[in-house]
């Protein structure tokens, strides 16, 4: 299945530490209500069945809940990535009314302390949790995410049976990717034999658990898995430009969120044109992939983190991801 996230706004009510669109303040050139609803018609013709709404903090652009709506009635799966503080019992209705299917709401820590911290707001933790409480109360599904650090690598299993007692469909466990203000606390992301373990923890877990737990920009998860005899739902670990990018609050389109890679912009070529035509989102659909990545007996399934492959070798996106402990067969 196809999706595509848009950062509908850069206007956020907090300033978190890891924000890959160092989002704040409004820009002046975002999508005017008519060319968000002009792009979703072209999401729409270009197959995608699945429109991840985020930010920013997309609750604090006025016009959400019509775009909602309007996707919704173009046959997209509309969802919500938000930070839940601004989700008031009748701001929960109405994205349930909008036709809104479900939220993901970002929480960091059980540690209120270090959740508000990193958020950069006063009573963020409150906040998010009564949010999702008014979720439950209105019906709309909601998963919780997670940022993974150092700091808070620990919780991890307590933040997931936390979700479960707070009624949450899925906890998706997000590792850090240096992009935006994320560059600025690179030190703080797991090295490689931690990452591994953190993985092998969450698919752990995953074994005693009912509901569904997804390590996001870790797709050596798909492999990891795959060893302890989980059959999981997903069928890939990266998705960006195969089945899946993102689209700025200005109308950039990426690869993936932490791509930081213009490859046009949906205010002067159709939505569908980019996704059909652009040479990198083709290259990246080869996948001839460099190093071990090339290699790999995991690569349909896996493919690497592209972005942190980026990163990690000064600007190749099809280059090997050396966050990866596991070595083909054949390969030394």
């Amino acid at each position: 299945m196809k999706m595509v996230s848009w950062n509908t706004t850069n206007q956020c009510n907090m300033f978190c530490d890891h924000c890959y669109r160092e989002a704040g303040s409004k820009l002046s050139d975002e999508l005017s209500t008519n060319e968000a609803r002009k792009m979703i018609d072209e999401i729409k013709k270009a197959g995608f069945k699945l429109m991840i709404f985020s930010g920013g903090e997309p609750l604090m652009r006025p016009d959400i809940y019509e775009l909602g709506h309007y996707a919704s009635e173009q046959g997209l799966r509309a969802v919500m990535g938000t930070n839940g503080s601004l989700i008031t019992p009748e701001v929960a209705a109405r994205l349930k009314e909008s036709g809104f299917m479900a939220a993901g709401v970002s929480l960091d820590s059980l540690d209120p302390d270090k959740n508000d911290a990193f958020r950069k707001m006063e009573n963020a933790y409150e906040l998010t949790i009564q949010g999702m409480k008014n979720l439950r109360a209105a019906g709309l599904p909601f998963q919780i995410h997670t940022t993974v650090m150092d700091w808070n690598v620990d919780e991890l299993e307590a933040i997931c049976d936390f979700a479960i007692e707070l009624g949450a469909m899925a906890y998706h466990v997000f590792f850090l990717v240096p992009t935006g203000r994320g560059a600025e606390i690179e030190e703080e992301a797991l090295r490689v034999i931690e990452y591994e373990k953190t993985i092998a923890r969450l698919m752990e877990k995953q074994k005693k658990i009912s509901i569904e737990i997804k390590p996001t920009c870790a797709p050596q998860f798909i492999r990891i898995a795959d060893k302890k005899g989980l059959s999981l739902r997903f069928s890939r670990g990266c998705l960006a430009g195969i089945s899946y990018c993102i689209i700025s609050p200005k109308g950039d389109v990426q690869a993936c969120a932490y791509l930081n890679i213009p490859l046009g912009n949906v205010k002067e070529k159709p939505f569908d044109e980019i996704w059909l035509e652009n040479k990198m989102l083709q290259e990246l659909r080869t996948q001839n992939y460099k190093g071990k990545c090339g290699v790999c007996d995991y690569k349909d399934k896996c493919g690497g983190c592209r972005a942190r492959a980026y990163y990690y070798s000064g600007g190749d996106y099809m280059a090997e991801d050396e966050w990866c402990l596991y070595h083909p067969p054949g390969v030394k």
